[in-house]
């Protein structure tokens, strides 16, 4: 072939490889209300593609290295569903036969063969085709891909790590990707849930992750960096962030039933402001105050009341409380008490890692080292304003003066319905 005829092919393959892309876009950007207008955009939009395909000469796809991009592409084009299709999968399984370097095409096999549920070769094509080289695209699959593995694994947290490894080996390779970004923070996500739903410093890396992302204009349009991030924020207790972020996602993509979460975190909060509310007659108040009892502290605790408490933190600190309130809503965590200290105020006490029979209403209950923040906002024109107190380990809680058993510990795994 003459390399004017050469030139010629490579970018007939150019122009398909962008149409390719274009539709992928439409996959991960488009969102309208009726699902079903994506699937027949879909349709159209790769119907186009696979024409344009059709259109390219058989003497310009004769070389094995065009006939594997070839059928490269139109394995890529016919896997853009979310369904499996096996013509997907052979024609990606002859662009790899055909050339084995071809980086791209195993990436996309993996993904078709995942679609079928067969994890294990799904995943053997992605680590062969990163021994063809680094690919920031393929470490991201392939940290998606461990993250199911991991669900109902034996060695789940083990898997999870290794999704987080190959997250951040993702961001090595292009710091500046906000995909990649997006990937890690959902790694560090999963993995908050799958230890028991308690290390807060496993959310601030995925929030810190996905403040990156957004930093990217191209995940502007995503609206699972949105949903997830709000995920991550009503675990931190970031009402109005978390709020804010699922009403975004909702905007970018109807059908993620964000605004469903919106109306949960909205009746919760009305709960908690009308519980508090309603504690207001004095003599009640005192009756409770003075029903707390001392404990026996060690002597590197000083005991505090809560509008004593500073902002985050409390080193060395200890609040005595009594728990007039559980607070029931539709979340599996955390669990929401009011209490009462000495002073007569009441608050909300968060708990992490803790199983909910572990604090009943009328326990007296003392927090070791609590963080402590004044929420203080308003959402559609309501003020929601009280104190709150958050505890993540069972060694932080004593109740009725006594250390909580390791039974009462959270020790199965906890999944959010984050898209990850």
């Amino acid at each position: 072939m003459s390399s004017e005829a050469t030139a010629n092919a490579e970018d007939l393959f150019a122009e398909a490889s962008k149409v390719a892309d274009l539709l992928y876009g439409i996959r991960d950007t488009y969102f309208p209300t009726n699902p079903d207008d994506k699937t027949s955009k879909l349709l159209a939009e790769s119907n186009l593609a696979l024409q344009l395909l059709d259109s390219i000469p058989q003497e310009k796809r004769k070389t094995p290295l065009q006939r594997a991009t070839y059928e490269y592409l139109r394995g890529k084009v016919l896997d853009v569903f979310p369904e499996y299709k096996k013509e997907a999968e052979d024609h990606l399984s002859k662009a790899v036969k055909l050339n084995p370097s071809l980086a791209d095409a195993w990436l996309s096999l993996g993904n078709c063969i995942w679609k079928k549920g067969d994890l294990a070769s799904a995943k053997n094509c992605l680590t062969l085709g990163l021994s063809k080289g680094p690919n920031k695209g393929i470490l991201c699959q392939l940290s998606m891909l461990e993250r199911r593995m991991a669900q109902g694994a034996e060695d789940e947290v083990k898997i999870v790590d290794d999704s987080i490894k190959h997250a951040k080996e993702a961001i090595t390779l292009d710091v500046k990707d906000g995909n990649s970004w997006y990937n890690l923070g959902n790694a560090c996500l999963t993995s908050f849930f799958v230890t028991g739903a308690w290390d807060h410093g496993k959310l601030l890396q995925s929030l810190k992750a996905y403040q990156h992302a957004e930093k990217d204009e191209r995940m502007r349009s995503n609206p699972d960096l949105y949903y997830n991030c709000a995920i991550v924020n009503k675990y931190l207790e970031n009402y109005e962030r978390a709020l804010s972020g699922f009403e975004a996602a909702a905007l970018r993509d109807p059908g993620l039933n964000s605004l469903v979460e919106v109306q949960k975190m909205v009746r919760l909060l009305d709960k908690i402001e009308s519980l508090l509310r309603g504690q207001t007659k004095v003599k009640r108040l005192a009756s409770i105050a003075s029903s707390l009892t001392s404990v026996n502290l060690n002597a590197s605790y000083r005991k505090e009341n809560i509008d004593r408490l500073l902002e985050g933190l409390n080193k060395a600190v200890a609040v005595v409380g009594k728990v007039i309130f559980f607070v029931k809503h539709e979340n599996v965590a955390p669990f929401y008490y009011v209490l009462c200290d000495s002073s007569q105020i009441c608050y909300i006490l968060s708990v992490y890692g803790i199983q909910s029979e572990a604090i009943k209403e009328g326990d007296q209950v003392t927090l070791l080292e609590p963080s402590y923040r004044y929420v203080d906002f308003s959402w559609k024109e309501k003020l929601y304003q009280f104190r709150s107190v958050r505890v993540d380990f069972l060694e932080q809680v004593l109740v009725n003066g006594k250390n909580l058993s390791p039974q009462h510990s959270v020790q199965t795994s906890i999944y959010a319905q984050n898209k990850t």
